[in-house]
C-alpha cells in the first residue's frame, strides 16, 4: 500500500517536472522567435522532423506562407529557419511526452487495481482532460500569428501560460494529497492563513501581467528602474487611457509593463507581511521552511524580473524570470496545502 502511494507520487512529481520543462521550453521558444516556425499542427506525424533534403525544403515552402516570413523573415536562408524550427518542435513534441506519460503508467494503474480512491481517479482524469486542453489552446494561440499580423495574441498567450500553470498546480496538489494524506492542523490565525489565497490571487494577476508583458514586447519599453524613464507613469499613459479607457491598461505595453512591475512590488510586501508574521506563531518545521522558501523565491524573482528589464530581455535572464515564477506558484501551492483552516479564530 504504501510502495504504491510512494510509486503513484513520483509518477505525479514527474509530471509536475515535466509541465514545469515545458513552461520553461515555451519560454524559450517564445523568446528565441521561434514560436511560428510550424505552421501546420499535426498531433501524431508531428512527431517525425523533416529527415533529408527534401522534406527540409517541403517544410522550408510551408513556413514561406506565413506572414511572419513574409514581413520579417523573407532573407532567411534554410539553415536560418532551421534554427528556429528546432525549439518549437521539440516543445511540440515535449507537450506529447507529457500526455504519454501520464496516460501509459495511468492505464497500468488502473488495470493493477493501485488507484483505489474515487477522487485520485478522477484527479487523473481531469490532468489528462487538462493536457489535452493546453496542447488545443497551443495551437490556438499559434494560429493567431498565421493570419496578417506575424505576432501571437497576448491574450492567447496569457491563456496558454495560465492553463499549463492550473495544470502544473493541479497535479502538484494531486501529489501531495497523495504524499501527506494528513494534512497538518494549525494554530494559525484565520487571516495568517487566508494570506496565502489573497496571495494566490495576485500571482496570478501578476503571471497574466508576465504573459502580457511578453506577447507585447512590453519588456523592452523603459529599461529602467524604479522609475519609467524619467517618469513614475509612462508619459503616453494619460492620452492611452482617454483614448482607449480601461484596456489600455491590457493593450498599451508600456501600461502593461507598469502594471507588472508594480503587482511584483505589492506581492514582495505580502510576502515580507507572511514571514515576519509567521515568525511570530507557533509552526511547524515544514511550514516555518516554507515561509522562508517564499521570502528568498520572492526575492531572487524580483531580482531577475528587474535585471531582465534592464538588460533588454536577453533570452538567458528571461528564461530564468519565467522558471521563477513557476516555483514561486509551486511554494505558494504547498503553503495552500500545508496550511489548511486553522483551529482556533482569528
Amino acid at each position: 500500500m504504501e510502495k504504491d502511494k510512494q510509486l503513484i507520487s513520483n509518477w505525479l512529481y514527474l509530471g509536475a517536472i515535466l509541465v514545469i520543462s515545458m513552461v520553461i521550453l515555451g519560454g524559450y521558444t517564445r523568446l528565441s522567435h521561434s514560436g511560428l516556425s510550424m505552421v501546420t499542427w499535426k498531433p501524431i506525424i508531428g512527431v517525425v522532423p523533416p529527415l533529408n533534403q527534401v522534406q527540409w525544403e517541403k517544410e522550408f515552402e510551408r513556413y514561406k506562407t506565413s506572414p511572419e516570413y513574409r514581413k520579417k523573415n523573407y532573407n532567411f536562408s534554410l539553415e536560418e529557419f532551421k534554427e528556429i524550427y528546432w525549439p518549437e518542435f521539440f516543445h511540440r513534441v515535449l507537450g506529447r511526452l507529457v500526455g504519454v506519460v501520464f496516460f501509459i503508467p495511468f492505464v497500468i494503474f488502473l488495470a493493477k487495481k493501485k488507484l483505489r480512491e474515487r477522487w485520485l481517479v478522477r484527479n487523473l482524469i481531469i490532468i489528462f482532460l487538462l493536457g489535452g486542453l493546453q496542447g488545443l489552446i497551443g495551437w490556438y494561440m499559434v494560429k493567431s500569428g498565421l493570419v496578417e499580423d506575424p505576432n501571437v495574441s497576448h491574450y492567447r498567450l496569457a491563456i496558454h501560460l495560465v492553463t499549463a500553470l492550473i495544470l502544473f498546480s493541479f497535479i502538484l496538489w494531486t501529489a501531495l494529497k497523495v504524499s501527506y494524506p494528513e494534512r497538518p492542523k494549525t494554530n494559525a490565525p484565520q487571516n495568517f492563513i487566508n494570506s496565502f489565497k489573497v496571495l494566490l490571487a495576485f500571482n496570478t494577476i501578476q503571471v497574466i501581467y508576465g504573459a502580457f508583458v511578453a506577447g507585447l514586447k512590453a519588456g523592452l519599453y523603459y529599461p529602467t528602474w524604479p522609475m519609467m524613464g524619467d517618469h513614475f507613469l509612462p508619459p503616453e499613459a494619460g492620452i492611452s487611457i482617454a483614448d482607449n479607457g480601461i484596456t489600455s491598461f491590457f493593450e498599451t505595453a508600456s501600461l502593461v509593463q507598469f502594471m507588472h512591475r508594480w503587482i511584483a512590488l505589492f506581492i514582495v510586501l505580502i510576502i515580507f507581511w507572511i514571514y515576519f508574521k509567521g515568525r511570530k506563531l507557533d509552526l511547524e518545521k515544514r511550514q516555518r521552511q516554507i515561509i522562508s522558501a517564499l521570502l528568498t523565491v520572492v526575492g531572487v524573482q524580483f531580482t531577475l524580473g528587474v535585471l531582465t528589464l534592464l538588460y533588454h530581455v536577453p533570452i538567458s535572464l528571461g528564461v530564468l524570470h519565467q522558471l521563477g515564477a513557476v516555483v514561486l506558484l509551486g511554494i505558494i501551492i504547498y503553503a495552500l496545502y500545508f496550511f489548511p483552516k486553522s483551529v482556533k479564530t482569528a
